[in-house]
């Protein structure tokens, strides 16, 4: 199928990693398994055969016109549509459990379809998806790490994160400029654990990685917070005044959060 590079279409074709990422996904039994931008179909036949149902979004018309032809309906609906619009509620409701999601995602749109994941965590339970490496190292990244930072925490405050395999530019064609990274994504939201509003928790942490180089306290002066709530919130914490926020894990921030309220 021809390539729409718009799109950011890279397609898979490394037999291999297709059945890396099926079984990475676990047992799908019985269970419905939303594919995210499935291009030219490399990994919608390894779900059909292990699942109940497919369910492929697809933003070219074109190809999603070609895979319709290519699987039964009832096993695999395909969907000429924008994932950012889809309503991940509604097949869960019909499932009557959690979706399973796979992707490899268009790397123009990852963080934004991450978001669009994380704001429907309440119908999902795992998500294998393929990302840049660079990106998926971010996601994954542990506390104190450079690549720790906002995009690790609010992906890891939805639930843990483990990085699996990286795939070379020849495992797709066309091939792209960058390795590409799978990645493994468990959908348990850590904010009641925590005690920490979502609506508020996750802004705050944007403030506190808002200059990554600069202190805790910087960031925080210059979102307009005192210089005395600041030194008493740290204090409180047990945080050191000299420290960044990507040396804290998510559980130090939380409480700093809770110290400023």
């Amino acid at each position: 199928m021809p390539t729409k590079p718009k799109l950011g279409q890279n397609f898979l074709n490394d037999a291999q990693a297709v059945q890396r990422i099926a079984a990475s996904l676990g047992d799908l039994a019985g269970r419905t398994v939303v594919e995210i931008g499935p291009g030219a179909g490399a990994i919608t036949g390894a779900l059909a055969a292990r699942a109940a149902r497919v369910i492929a979004v697809e933003l070219d018309n074109a190809l999603a016109a070609h895979l319709q032809t290519q699987y039964a309906p009832d096993r695999v609906t395909v969907l000429a549509q924008d994932v950012l619009q889809f309503d991940f509620a509604a097949p869960s409701a019909a499932a009557g459990r959690p979706l399973i999601v796979v992707g490899n995602l268009p790397y123009g749109i990852t963080s934004q379809i991450l978001l669009k994941l994380a704001a429907s965590h309440a119908v999902l339970d795992r998500a294998v998806l393929m990302v840049q490496r660079e990106v998926a190292t971010r996601i994954t990244a542990a506390p104190g790490s450079r690549d720790y930072g906002l995009l690790s925490v609010t992906v890891q405050m939805y639930g843990p994160t483990e990085s699996l395999f990286t795939l070379p530019p020849e495992s797709f064609s066309p091939p792209p400029d960058v390795h590409s990274t799978v990645f493994r994504w468990r959908f348990a939201p850590r904010f009641a654990e925590l005690e920490v509003d979502e609506s508020a928790f996750l802004p705050f942490v944007r403030r506190l990685f808002a200059q990554k180089r600069k202190t805790l306290a910087n960031n925080l002066r210059a979102a307009g917070v005192s210089a005395r709530s600041i030194s008493a919130a740290l204090d409180e914490a047990k945080i050191d005044s000299r420290a960044r926020a990507e040396e804290l894990a998510i559980e130090s921030l939380a409480s700093l959060w809770h110290t400023l309220q």
